[in-house]
């Protein structure tokens, strides 16, 4: 095992929390309260930095414009200072343009103007609270479409979506960026407008320079070649970010690695080995984006952040001298091997020196469960009103 292999990635490796992940979620049947849930955003923040401070490589935290700003912009100071003093930074800024009633029919893609003028503006105040708390990327996800053939105009909606992020990547600054999420379904049934990684492609190149695309693990459908879009991407130099979590069917929002940790070590190769090709570290936000159910909120996340760290150093042991010599002779035994024998190995032991060397704990749940602060927060939030809880559901 290449040990110096693993420390040079572990170095380099960041991957953002959800805020949401630590709220009480939901399925569409009902919402299962748990009595340590955050329900601001100040206990979000704080329930992120002790994740951080165990693991070492969670420095920043995604926030949701209608969940976590209150007052909008305004709201923009107050996060950024509970987030200092919480040990963490404002990561990207997402949206919402799902959520509320005026969204019945859709937002950037809704036949009337109007609303397509209010969520545009929407979007406009989340660069401004990006921009605000020194925030690159906006990330862009829309639950617009249709359930029933014939009930909207496809490539109008379309020209509406165009026009709409064009819009909006003028309010960008220079150094900010917007990223461009796919879902094949979900809510809308018939057709999603922006359905898969080719329409979002397409999308961020008509809005402008600065625009990316997001790539969700849990948003394709199923034996989908994930890794494959991910290499075109990183070709067309078009990959912004990722949203991480596992799935069994379709978006599950299960944590990292649950179901199936080879495709996340083979998403992970193969970026590195688009960096080893090119000799370019590839500008690529890794984000978490998982809605813990039934799992603790905390523990889940600290789950998720390990297997991410362990996954990514596996992946970082593939030989990509071998592997281009291997490929190049059509060898197929060897090729796929070298990708075999680099999941196999158990890179736990070189991660628990890994965090020993940066004065982390090593083994961060253990470390969490001996703390005393789930059970010092459940304490403090237990009892809440139902009301109090904050998300979906």
């Amino acid at each position: 095992m290449n040990t110096d292999r693993i420390v040079r990635a572990l170095d380099s490796f960041r991957i953002e929390l959800p805020s949401w992940g630590f709220a009480n979620t939901g399925t569409r049947f009902g919402k299962f309260l748990q009595p340590a849930a955050a329900a601001t955003i100040e206990e979000k923040l704080n329930d992120a930095g002790q994740v951080h401070a165990l693991t070492g490589v969670s420095p920043t935290v995604a926030l949701h414009v209608l969940w976590d700003f209150p007052r909008g912009v305004d709201s923009a100071h107050e996060v950024s200072a509970l987030a200092s003093r919480a040990g963490v930074q404002p990561g990207s800024i997402n949206p919402n343009v799902f959520q509320d009633q005026i969204y019945k029919f859709g937002s950037f893609g809704n036949p009337d103007k109007s609303v397509r003028d209010h969520a545009l503006q929407h979007t406009k105040d989340s660069v401004a609270i990006a921009r605000r708390l020194k925030s690159r990327d906006v990330s862009l996800w829309f639950a617009d479409g249709s359930n029933y053939p014939g009930t909207a105009n496809i490539r109008q909606r379309r020209r509406w979506f165009e026009e709409c992020l064009q819009a909006l990547h003028r309010e960008l600054a220079s150094d900010q960026r917007m990223l461009v999420e796919y879902k094949p379904f979900e809510p809308a049934f018939y057709h999603t407008d922006i359905a898969d990684w080719g329409m979002a492609l397409l999308l961020a190149r008509a809005a402008g320079p600065q625009a990316r695309v997001l790539v969700d693990t849990g948003h394709h459908y199923l034996s989908q070649n994930i890794e494959q879009i991910v290499a075109w991407l990183l070709a067309e130099d078009m990959l912004g970010g990722f949203h991480f979590n596992d799935r069994r069917y379709a978006d599950d929002d299960l944590t990292i690695g649950s179901i199936d940790p080879y495709q996340v070590f083979r998403i992970f190769r193969e970026i590195l080995h688009f960096e080893w090709e090119t000799g370019t570290r590839a500008d690529v936000a890794f984000m978490i984006d998982q809605s813990h159910n039934l799992k603790g909120k905390i523990e889940a996340m600290i789950q998720t952040v390990t297997v991410a760290q362990e996954l990514y150093a596996k992946a970082a042991l593939v030989d990509h001298d071998a592997l281009a010599t291997a490929q190049a002779r059509s060898d197929i035994v060897a090729a796929e091997s070298l990708l075999q024998d680099a999941f196999a190995t158990d890179v736990r032991p070189a991660i628990r020196e890994w965090r020993i060397m940066h004065r982390l704990p090593a083994d961060p749940m253990d470390a969490f469960r001996q703390s005393g602060y789930l059970q010092r927060i459940t304490a403090e939030r237990a009892g809440r009103a139902e009301a109090a809880s904050s998300s979906y559901a």
